[in-house]
């Protein structure tokens, strides 16, 4: 019995963590399932940090002179590119879904990444500049 390249056989079960030699459909999924759980992630710091903030004037003063770091300023950009990503290729998931540029569905994700990376671009020039 032989394999096909999306069902490995149970001996061969590390192929489907394998992205190499996938079709674009899958580097989509994936940068999909990625952002999502980047940008729960990121929810759920979000509201432990903001429930810090209930202590006080002090507390929110040195809420602000941490997140002026480098590090979360770096991180807050990513965050920033996990929601271009995702909202960018969860607006192509829709449109397909409806029919509309089904043929076109590899055209349009690079064209909506390519306006993700611009994107990021310009908010790593607007936050990163001194």
């Amino acid at each position: 019995m032989s394999t096909t390249p999306n069902r490995p056989s149970p001996s061969n079960w590390l192929k489907w963590f394998d992205p190499r030699q996938r079709e674009i459909g899958t580097w989509a999924f994936i940068l999909n399932r990625i952002t999502a759980l980047g940008l729960t992630l990121y929810l759920f710091l979000h509201l432990i940090i903001l429930s810090q903030l209930a202590g006080g004037e002090e507390a929110y003063q040195g809420f602000l002179d941490l997140i002026r770091n480098p590090i979360f300023v770096f991180g807050e950009w990513l965050v920033i590119i996990a929601g271009l990503i995702h909202g960018l290729n969860g607006l192509r998931i829709g449109l397909t879904s409806f029919g509309i540029a089904i043929p076109y569905q590899k055209q349009f994700f690079y064209i909506l990444m390519a306006i993700a990376v611009a994107g990021g671009l310009y908010f790593a020039v607007r936050m990163f500049a001194v």
